[in-house]
């Protein structure tokens, strides 16, 4: 091989493996650097499909089922608002919450007037079991009837209809005075009723202007009765309502007393982000 030739030959093995020291080597790469630069990207740009940069969810430890004889428990995160023992969280228009608690239920007194709980609530999971005494009388709306008020406005109605002949918009299950359930899943009277219910106040701009209606999912029973319904204003009796000039961002859970015995138990609620996860925005480069 001639010299030229073999120096050409040299230079090219060079170049793809390296000689000698004049080359720097490559600096070692830390844990986490790409991560972190990956991850970054990612929060600004959007998530690829299968992403392990993006975050995990926390871990949230269910609760147990009730049954008809035994109450169940609330998740690891949920807010109990009440546990069988007291009214401590609930207050009424008058002060305290004047209803009785008896054998881990709180049952209402009737006329006394409607609770709260003390604290206001937004974007929301709330699950909430009811009951009407078995030896329940009356017709109608006049039938062991009671109410759960989201924010204090938007009422899921409590009463016995599984026989019992009203209005669609006023059964149990329905959206009160707006929506009638999709079915009639009440149990009978002197049964526990559950209410498993994702609320999403109106949007309100800085002035509490609506910009975005209330919505509401209902599961009575473990049955879908309402699918997301959008509530046009807050819940009222014989009047089609609409929303008010200002709305408040967050308000109480409310039950009422109208004058009819119902009993509750094993009430808990779990805030919920007030935006939705967004999906990825590109596949996944492999890396």
């Amino acid at each position: 091989m001639k010299l030229a030739s073999a120096l050409s030959h040299l230079a090219l093995i060079c170049s793809v493996v390296g000689c000698g020291h004049s080359q720097d080597k490559p600096k070692p790469r830390k844990v986490g650097d790409g991560m972190a630069m990956s991850s970054a990207h990612s929060q600004a740009e959007g998530w690829e499909v299968n992403d392990m940069n993006r975050p995990v969810p926390p871990l949230v430890t269910p609760g147990e089922f009730s049954t008809q004889a035994h109450v169940g428990t609330a998740p690891s995160d949920a807010i109990v608002l009440f546990d069988g023992k007291d009214l401590s969280k609930w207050k009424s228009d008058k002060g305290a919450a004047e209803w009785i608690v008896h054998d881990g239920i709180m049952e209402i007194k009737p006329h006394s007037g409607s609770i709260s709980t003390k604290d206001e609530f937004g974007d929301c999971q709330l699950h909430i079991e009811w009951q009407t005494p078995p030896d329940v009388k009356g017709e109608g709306q006049l039938r062991g009837n009671s109410g759960v008020f989201l924010q204090g406005l938007y009422e899921a109605q409590v009463l016995d209809t599984r026989t019992n002949r009203t209005y669609a918009d006023g059964m149990a299950g329905s959206l009160y005075g707006q929506y009638p359930p999709i079915v009639n899943a009440a149990r009978p009277a002197g049964e526990w009723q559950v209410y498993d219910i994702v609320f999403r106040p109106a949007r309100v701009d800085d002035k509490g202007h609506v910009t975005k209606p209330a919505r509401m999912t209902v599961f009575l029973n473990n049955i879908l009765v309402q699918d997301d319904m959008e509530l046009i204003g807050p819940s009222s009796h014989h009047v089609l309502v609409s929303y008010p000039n200002v709305m408040p961002a967050k308000g109480p859970i409310t039950l009422q007393d109208h004058g009819d015995k119902v009993f509750y138990r094993n009430i808990w609620l779990r805030p919920i982000p007030a935006e939705k996860e967004k999906p990825p925005v590109r596949s996944n480069s492999g890396k």
